[in-house]
């Protein structure tokens, strides 16, 4: 695919990290981008730096959904590329023993569905809505109609100690991209995945310096934190690449992540 002005995106979770650097880079290849996010704040303001539009969009609600895709096609016209950035994450052990008093308890079972609902379920409700608006659009030259690529996390292959949610989520992802493709293979659209390792992203920022250090150290190469915009080269080379599909990759420095 070749990304100009004649294409429209979408980005979830484009306000910040990995989803802002890719709405960006989609920018600068001329291509007209729509940022979905709950921070209104910052999507806005990305959204204006990159002559885009931000839409306030919960990617747990069908509802909020459906009307951000139709603001987002409103002012675009139909997105022939979706990039899933949106997600989070928590950490809780799945079951455990208090050291104060030796009292027992487990992963709250409300607290483990909300990251399956942001991360995965999310994630598939807008593949869902953009590749059935990708099916009224007429075929490029090469016979594609549009290109999806989400984000997963080197979770989904190595978790670590209570990230028995997060490592579902992502596992989810990675596991239905095969699937999606082949579901979507007689229409021309492709869909690829993305599995982070350790970036600097919001998420880290408010760490002590200390522990990102300890971090960048236990990449094998280079050892430093990922880069958004390394995300972001990857993601615009997914799309461009019409033989890239049904692929899970992980971008990661080489990094295998031990148990904590």
């Amino acid at each position: 695919m070749i990304l100009d002005d004649s294409v429209a995106a979408v980005v979830t979770g484009g306000a910040s990290g990995l989803g802002e650097a890719t709405a960006r880079a989609l920018a600068a290849a001329g291509v007209k981008v729509a940022i979905f996010d709950l921070q209104a704040d910052k999507g806005e303001a990305v959204a204006r730096e990159i002559g885009g539009v931000f839409c306030r969009v919960d990617v747990t609600s069908d509802d909020c959904v459906d009307a951000g895709f139709a603001q987002a096609r409103a002012a675009h016209g139909q997105e022939r590329v979706l990039v899933n950035c949106a997600g989070t994450g928590n950490a809780v052990k799945t079951a455990s023993r208090s050291k104060e008093d030796g009292s027992v308890k487990h992963f709250p079972i409300g607290a483990f569905d909300r990251i399956i609902q942001i991360n995965l379920v999310g994630t598939f409700r807008c593949i869902a809505r953009a590749a059935a608006g990708m099916l009224t659009l007429d075929p490029l030259a090469d016979g594609e109609r549009g290109a999806i690529v989400n984000t997963a996390s080197v979770a989904a292959e190595d978790g670590q100690i209570g990230q028995a949610a997060y490592a579902a989520s992502k596992a989810g992802i990675v596991g239905m991209t095969l699937p999606i493709a082949r579901d979507l293979m007689s229409e021309g659209i492709r869909i690829n995945t993305i599995l982070p390792g350790i970036f600097d992203t919001p998420l880290l920022q408010g760490a002590p310096q200390p522990v990102k250090d300890a971090l960048a150290a236990s990449v094998p190469f280079p050892k430093r934190l990922g880069r958004p915009e390394e995300y972001a080269r990857l993601a615009l080379t997914m799309i461009e690449c019409g033989y890239f599909n049904g692929e899970d990759v992980r971008l990661d420095g080489g990094i295998r992540m031990a148990p904590r």
